[in-house]
């Protein structure tokens, strides 16, 4: 069953201490290889947890429930070191080409348990999300086949989140039972570990890990290090004057009711031409812009014309029109 229930309360995976320590700046012995170039990737998580909503939004359909989505704490390792710290058993690893335009970006990986995605299959043929208790040793064409549609539903949300920073898309290839068959990618690659929570009520949570190569964030690097700022920026004092130069100039057409006579159906229906139909003018007939009044007027001429005389502004044109341009 999907997400059986859990006997702890702790949903967080636990990592080891180094590992944790990772993802943050870190003290690099002379001749030692440095993993993070980087620093503190505060971007990269800023990411995740904009990324953490698209992802909700693949499972859920799939696991036809609510669900929970979370990014935990970002870390930085060797793809060899990260492959020792995963249990044993049936895992799909799901390259994800990266292209910045048409340009190639490096490669991406897309890490699932074998047995969620078993469980996904069941649902999805109609099936309650039963996985045998002994995991086969590969996967059938068919759940190969989920992997890649996962991969492909993953792609637009990680492009979303991504597009701040860069214009990147991903594209899912073939899944692999074993990384060392992965192409492009070498065990002692540096890789950036965004691990996502997925929990169905108050059962164990499953994890998707999307790893990416340092490789391949380097020419972003300046961008990945800058604290996420809440606050944007005053707008240029220029352009805040042209834009409301140019909305002053928006036209508005102004119309006036003068009367809404009431008739029966039967008159309705015998109107021929010529009849006349009489009304009644009142002292003050209301001047309206779109389906709002704007004021009250009297009916008269100004310069040989029709015209009316405002009498009593109805609308706070100040307030309303103006306040948000100031």
């Amino acid at each position: 069953m999907v997400n059986k229930a859990s006997a702890t309360a702790d949903e967080r995976r636990e990592r080891t201490r180094g590992a944790a320590k990772s993802g943050g700046a870190q003290h690099v012995a002379l001749g030692a290889t440095n993993l993070n170039p980087f620093g503190d990737l505060h971007t990269v998580q800023h990411l995740s947890a904009r990324l953490a909503r698209g992802v909700r939004g693949v499972f859920e359909p799939l696991l036809r429930r609510e669900c929970r989505t979370w990014a935990e704490p970002l870390v930085v390792q060797r793809l060899a070191d990260y492959r020792m710290e995963r249990p044993d058993g049936l895992t799909a690893w799901l390259p994800m080409t990266m292209a910045l335009g048409s340009a190639p970006a490096g490669q991406a990986l897309a890490v699932l348990d074998g047995r969620f995605v078993l469980e996904l299959l069941d649902l999805f043929f109609g099936g309650t999300g039963h996985a045998p208790a002994e995991l086969p040793a590969e996967f059938t064409p068919a759940a190969e086949v989920m992997v890649t549609q996962l991969g492909k539903l993953l792609a637009e949300p990680m492009r979303a989140a991504w597009e701040p920073l860069a214009r990147l898309s991903f594209t899912p290839g073939h899944v692999e039972l074993n990384p060392a068959m992965l192409a492009n990618l070498d065990a002692d690659d540096a890789l950036v570990i965004t691990r996502f929570g997925i929990a169905v009520g108050t059962a164990k949570p499953v994890f998707l890990d999307l790893l990416y190569p340092v490789s391949a964030l380097k020419p972003h690097g300046p961008s990945l290090t800058g604290k996420v700022h809440g606050k944007t920026a005053e707008p240029d004092p220029s352009w805040r004057t042209g834009l409301t130069r140019a909305v002053m100039d928006v036209r508005f057409p102004i119309r006036s009711v003068l009367a809404e006579p009431m008739v029966s159906l039967s008159l309705l229906m015998g109107l021929k031409e010529g009849d006349v139909i009489p009304i009644n003018v009142g002292s003050d007939v209301p001047v309206m812009v779109g389906g709002d009044r704007l004021a009250l007027g009297t009916v008269g001429t100004s310069n040989g014309k029709a015209a009316i005389k405002l009498n009593t502004i109805c609308y706070d044109i100040d307030s309303d029109f103006r306040g948000d341009l100031q």
